[in-house]
């Protein structure tokens, strides 16, 4: 069965507020399967490269040291029309403008600690699973 995936990571804020287990469960509830998943911690290094797209912008420098400032769950998932679903499933950005019952909506604090990170096209889908995971490390 052809299916697409997506990458994710359950962010520091979230992680230090105990939201895990929530999280994971609302995203298996949501028809996801883990094809790959850590509890790790980047440095503000890994953090800075992961994030390089945003160098120019003026958050950079706040989300690297949020991002590395404590321990990630970085996972990819699977499920037909990954990328556009898991999107609605986390919510908007700004916790205030996410739907009701979306992760950013139940467990975000801010637009900076959204609790969430999820890809926004295959092809960076792609990209960010291959920076967290080896072949060897996807099932």
């Amino acid at each position: 069965m052809a299916t697409n995936r997506t990458f994710t990571m359950i962010k520091p804020d979230a992680v230090e507020g105990g939201h895990i287990g929530a999280i994971l469960e609302q995203i298996n509830g949501a028809g996801f399967r883990i094809v790959a998943m850590k509890y790790t911690k980047l440095s503000a290094e890994k953090a800075g490269e992961f994030y390089a797209v945003h160098a120019e912008r003026p958050f950079y420098g706040e989300l690297v040291e949020f991002m590395s400032r404590g321990p990630i769950v970085a996972a990819i998932l699977e499920k037909d029309n990954a990328v556009a679903d898991f999107r609605t499933l986390i919510g908007a950005t700004n916790p205030s403008e996410a739907a009701e019952g979306t992760i950013r909506a139940r467990f975000a604090k801010s637009i900076g600690e959204n609790a969430v990170h999820g890809s926004d096209s295959d092809e960076n889908a792609a990209i960010e699973g291959s920076f967290h995971f080896a072949a060897t490390e996807m099932f």
